[in-house]
This record gives C-alpha cells, sequence and structure tokens, in this order.
C-alpha cells in the first residue's frame, strides 16, 4: 500500500504562488502515476494535474494549464505541484492520489488518498 501526505497549502494573495508537496511511502512509488485534484466546498472534485510514472506523460487541466507544474522527485518519493499566478477561483482542499496503472486522467482508477491541504487565494 501507499501513504500520502501532503503539505504546502495556505493563504497567498492573488498572483501569488505555492508549491504543494505529496511525500509518499512504500517501495514502490516509481511505479505509481500520481495525480493532483481539487475540491471547493459545494463542487465536485476535479483532477487539476497528473503525471505518469516515468514523468514522460503530464496532464492538465484546461482552467491551470499554463500556470501550475506537476513533478515528480523519485529518490524522494515526492510528486509537485508548482501553482503560480494564483487564483481566487483557485482556491479548495488539494488531494494528491496514486494511480496503480502508472498514469490515468480518470478519477475512479485511483486507488490512493492523502488527506487533503487547503489553499486559499485572497483577491
Amino acid at each position: 500500500q501507499v501513504q500520502l501526505v501532503e503539505s504546502g497549502g495556505g493563504l497567498v494573495q492573488a498572483g501569488g504562488s505555492l508549491r504543494l508537496s505529496c511525500a509518499a511511502s512504500g517501495r514502490a512509488f516509481s511505479m505509481y502515476g500520481m495525480g493532483w485534484f481539487r475540491q471547493a466546498p459545494g463542487k465536485e472534485r476535479v483532477l487539476v494535474a497528473a503525471i505518469g510514472r516515468s514523468s514522460s506523460n503530464t496532464y492538465y487541466a484546461d482552467s491551470v494549464k499554463g500556470r501550475f507544474t506537476v513533478s515528480r522527485d523519485s529518490a524522494k518519493n515526492t510528486v509537485y505541484l508548482q501553482m503560480n499566478s494564483l487564483e481566487p477561483e483557485d482556491t479548495a482542499v488539494y488531494y494528491c492520489a496514486a494511480d496503480r496503472g502508472g498514469f490515468s486522467v480518470t478519477m475512479s482508477t485511483y486507488d490512493y488518498w492523502g488527506q487533503g491541504t487547503q489553499v486559499t487565494v485572497s483577491s
């Protein structure tokens, strides 16, 4: 099994930047695809970005494309989400998740989830 712990959330002003980290336990981290999801109050959880096991495959939602960058460091068992030019609409709880298939843009295929970290962007 994989345990995931997100960190790096906080309060920032619009236009600011934030980097989220997701630390993973287990020896099989490098074999899992990783995804970042977010959920705002009263809204559905949606995929923001995903990265494949080799880092060669990435996906970004249209709403964050060009502003967010997902990356991973296998040596540290950590996946990152660099968020730039933040907007109030980015306010949400952000979750990282692991997919045994190696890469996925489908929420239902993700097997393990972190506890989430709050990101709040003020206007």
